[in-house]
């Protein structure tokens, strides 16, 4: 025993030597999450007199630059042929700027390098750092700052670019297409600017979501806000601005083959469809149709007749006609396709929709036909969209019910004469319990028209109301559980749409407001909401203008218009047939 207990001693003595000698990873220190500091530029940060052909800024880690090119903003600005900047694509504790031409006289200049310097190690950011210098004897030190929303839209996207141009004798309004400005910053990835080291003078300011990163204001593109006066430094130190899309003005686009029996005009702008002359010399038979391409900013042009090599075209474009002529390949156009845009589950406000991917010319109400579980067919009434390819059916639909909707062949027939087959839809509503209401009281102290739009949160527009009443109270019922938001238009001219705004002529787009919180609906709820409008010019928020332009005109199911699109019709088709027998 005495002999065991030894060699266990020695045992045990032999493993505390083995774990004390192994080899462990150390645990290390705090995990770093300072940024980058600069210790050392040459020549000195806010320099005057400056006369040197290379600035080198140096930090205590090594850094790297991402995304320089879009998040270097230099003011006033120079081209990418004018300097170079290192490291790009490497790590090094020094920034190199070599500058390639000579600066300009008695200006004060400043690179922003926005959120572009990160240290190797980690990746911390050092967000919005600016080296100065100035040629002449004293840095500029003056200051704007605001911030950027949209006009519109919900949610104002980042990277909006601000624009100072001095007024002087070569300042007109057509600078901002033509020129660079003088200035320039940007709101990178937040809706907030800040101008730096500025010198005293008059501006014109303007903010543009600069999609060229051109520095320049392509109307066609770009999203614009401006002042409709010049500002002052010192003096004004804060403004905010609201961007827009202009309507652009109108210019079309070579026009191309999509099938045998389509031609696609692509514009911008508001398209004229008058603008579209054909020049060639058709058959007697020949028959043409024109709509909105819903996806692009294209118009259709349909024609149907013998088989064609080719057209000529002449699109009128101010004061003058373009001609062009479209050959011919051997692409068939599709088939009709119909299918639903209302989903399976509706409300009971709602209409069902169909849409055709082919124009639609003739629709026979008789051949349609709903019935809900008790079998029998319901009276409807049909709303025939103007660009011939959406057709809405409306009832006074009843809860917990489930509709069959039927098209039988020929209710439904194209710009070729084809029909549909038998097509049949479902649409299902809900027990009244599991649909919920919201109330609105707006609070406001003008008396201006307006437009008030319940919306999803991806700003689609799911019910709308127009001014109707003097106690500006609200009833939205029947709606399906779900997030929603209220967007009020302010209708200044009482044309019943939002207008946008144009620069040139210093119109700004009618003021949008949103509830400023979600109205998260639940089934079986009724929740009441108050939306105060400012006086002031403030915006709570935005979205997506979708079909704003849209007409529909409404008909009962017992009446008829237009013309059968027979052979002795008019050259242009531009209206429809909707009958019942």
């Amino acid at each position: 025993m005495r002999k065991l207990g030894k060699y266990f001693f020695l045992f045990l003595t032999v493993i505390s030597t083995y774990q004390c000698a192994r080899k462990s990873t150390p645990t290390g220190g705090l995990k770093d999450t300072l940024p980058p500091v600069m210790i050392n530029a040459s020549p000195k940060m806010n320099t005057v007199f400056f006369d040197k052909e290379k600035i080198t800024i140096t930090f205590d880690e090594f850094i790297k630059l991402n995304d320089i090119t879009k998040q270097l903003i230099i003011s006033p600005p120079m081209e990418f042929s004018q300097y170079k900047i290192k490291p790009q694509g490497t790590v090094s504790k020094k920034i190199q700027i070599e500058l390639l031409d000579s600066l300009q006289d008695n200006t004060t200049y400043t690179f922003n390098f926005g959120e572009s310097i990160v240290d190797n190690n980690e990746g911390n950011l050092l967000p919005f750092f600016t080296y100065a210098l100035s040629t002449g004897p004293i840095i500029d030190s003056l200051e704007i700052k605001g911030v950027i929303t949209d006009a519109f839209e919900r949610i104002t996207e980042p990277y909006t670019s601000i624009h100072l141009y001095p007024i002087d004798s070569t300042y007109s309004d057509s600078t901002i297409f033509l020129k660079k400005p003088f200035y320039a910053t940007s709101t990178l990835d937040s809706v907030a600017y800040h101008f730096r080291n500025l010198r005293p003078d008059k501006y014109e300011i303007i903010a543009i979501k600069d999609v060229g990163g051109n520095y320049l204001f392509d109307q066609n593109v770009d999203k614009i806000g401006f002042l409709e006066k010049p500002i002052t430094l010192p003096g004004d130190s804060i403004v905010n601005f609201r961007i827009f899309n202009e309507v652009p003005n109108l210019f079309w686009t070579r026009p191309f083959f999509i099938n045998r029996n389509q031609v696609g005009f692509g514009y911008y702008g508001e398209p004229e469809i008058d603008s579209i002359v054909v020049k060639s010399e058709v058959p007697s038979n020949f028959r043409y149709l024109i709509n909105r391409n819903r996806e692009t900013d294209t118009l259709n042009f349909w024609f149907r007749g013998p088989e064609l090599d080719s057209l000529k075209f002449g699109i009128k474009e101010a004061d003058t006609t373009k001609l062009y002529n479209i050959k011919f390949g051997k692409v068939d156009r599709d088939s009709l396709v119909i299918k639903p845009l209302t989903s399976s589950s509706m409300g009971l406000l709602d209409s069902f929709k169909i849409e055709s991917n082919l124009p639609l010319v003739k629709i026979d109400l008789d051949l349609i036909k709903i019935v809900g579980l008790d079998s029998l067919p319901v009276d409807f009434k049909a709303s025939f969209d103007k660009n011939f390819d959406r057709l809405s059916l409306f009832y006074e639909w009843l809860p917990n019910d489930d509709y069959k909707v039927e098209f039988f062949p020929n209710a439904l027939v194209d710009f070729w004469g084809t029909t549909n087959d038998t097509l049949r839809f479902r649409a299902k509503t809900q027990p009244l319990a599991d649909y919920g209401s919201i109330f609105l009281q707006i609070l406001r102290e003008d008396a201006d028209p307006f437009i008030l739009e319940l919306v999803d949160l991806k700003g689609r527009t799911l019910r709308r109301v127009e001014a109707s009443n003097s106690l500006d109270a609200y009833e939205f019922k029947y709606l399906m559980p779900g997030n929603y938001l209220f967007r009020y238009i302010k209708d200044k001219n009482g044309n019943k749409k939002w207008d946008t705004g144009n620069y040139l002529k210093k119109i700004q787009p009618e003021m949008v407001y949103y509830s400023p919180d979600t109205i998260e609906l639940r089934a079986n709820w009724e929740i009441n909401q108050q939306l105060k409008i400012p006086n002031e010019v403030e915006r709570f928020s935005a979205s997506d203008l979708s079909d704003i332009n849209l007409e529909e005109a409404v008909f009962p199911a017992v009446d008829s218009l237009g013309i059968d699109p027979k052979e002795n019709e008019p050259s242009v088709i531009d209206s429809l047939e909707i009958s019942n027998k």
